[in-house]
């Protein structure tokens, strides 16, 4: 089999069928605009095409009836289209990337199991229903989950009051002139593993990771408050990842496709600059909130001039070191539930 063919072969297996209609083709089977298909292929993050390249599979002809019955009854906003196709494309081409590296990494490991062109076929035949079942699972729990806090909540989800929290790696930039990429995957990975964990066990939700930092968001002070004097203590714990710092802020903010945006985010991201290694600052707001809980210590730091901000009022946060008030929070914490 040539490297053509196993392309072909690849693609067929897949797209769910070859290759045979152009972008007016398609537009016409669908019963749509060529301009807004076209608009929706490059929101999905597809690469643009000429008119009379043929490029497009029966699947791609469904996907554009499915979206445009999806407007039909008003489920999704005509405006919104383009938008909610840009965020799909971008979230599920990371992912992509990562499953086709995580693929050529296995096969680099274990080459028996695509010793020909044959074999490498057969597995991807093997892994792709497998794959979809656990997204579609992942997918389900999630949306669950989302329904569920929808239903509960009294405010409107897109504009709410949250913690929102910054963690990032001090250093950083240093580290990545003295490891290589495979050390520097490592770090990243138990950094990035150790910051899910702990946001899922105090009930809190990532937002995004950027390279050395990651974004949350909590609905809870103290749940917020954890998760960063969590991380903190155990990235310091491990020797094979450098300190933390966090930053927190308190206040509305606007969540948009799986994004957060605000001024609170901006300030929760000043903190953290302001922060030294291991130390978590929060903004006055929250500070306020949290110098209630007993199992909290602040420290009210002066006044700072940042980027967009001035005399930003802060505090340090750190635990209590009363072991009479730990006993108390570490009781409450396991009243707390802990589904999702």
């Amino acid at each position: 089999m040539t490297d053509q063919a196993l392309q072909r072969r690849l693609e067929g297996m897949l797209l769910g069928g070859e290759r045979k209609y152009t972008r007016l083709e398609v537009a016409q089977r669908a019963g749509v605009a060529q301009e807004r298909s076209r608009k929706l292929w490059q929101a999905l993050g597809f690469a643009s095409v000429g008119d009379d390249e043929v490029v497009f599979t029966d699947a791609d002809v469904e996907a554009v009836r499915t979206t445009d019955r999806l407007i039909g009854t008003g489920l999704l906003q005509p405006e919104l289209e383009t938008a909610v196709a840009r965020t799909v494309g971008l979230h599920l081409s990371r992912l992509a990337e990562w499953q086709s590296q995580l693929l050529w990494s296995l096969i680099e490991e274990h080459p028996e199991l695509a010793a020909d062109q044959r074999q490498l076929v057969e597995l991807v035949r093997q892994l792709l229903p497998e794959l979809e079942r656990v997204q579609n699972f992942v997918w389900r729990r999630h949306l669950a989950a989302y329904a569920g806090r929808a239903l509960a909540a009294e405010e409107d989800l897109e504009s709410g009051t949250q913690v929102v929290g910054f963690v990032d790696m001090v250093g950083y930039t240093r580290m990545t002139r003295r490891v290589d990429e495979a050390q520097l995957g490592e770090v990243l990975e138990r950094f990035e593993g150790l910051a899910t964990e702990l946001i899922a066990e105090h009930h809190g939700r990532v937002v995004k990771m950027i390279g050395d930092e990651v974004l949350f968001v909590s609905d809870s002070p103290a749940d917020a408050a954890e998760i960063a004097l969590s991380l903190t203590e155990r990235t310091s714990a491990d020797e094979r990842l450098p300190a933390v710092r966090a930053g927190l802020a308190a206040g509305r903010v606007l969540s948009r496709f799986g994004d957060v945006y605000g001024s609170v985010v901006n300030l929760a991201s000043r903190l953290t600059s302001m922060a030294r290694p291991g130390t978590v600052l929060v903004d006055r707001e929250l500070a306020t909130e949290l110098s209630r809980m007993p199992e909290y210590e602040l420290r009210t730091r002066r006044p700072v001039s940042v980027r967009g901000y001035n005399r930003v009022r802060s505090a340090a946060l750190r635990r209590t070191r009363d072991p009479a008030t730990t006993s108390r929070a570490a009781a409450r914490d396991e009243r707390s539930p802990s589904g999702p």
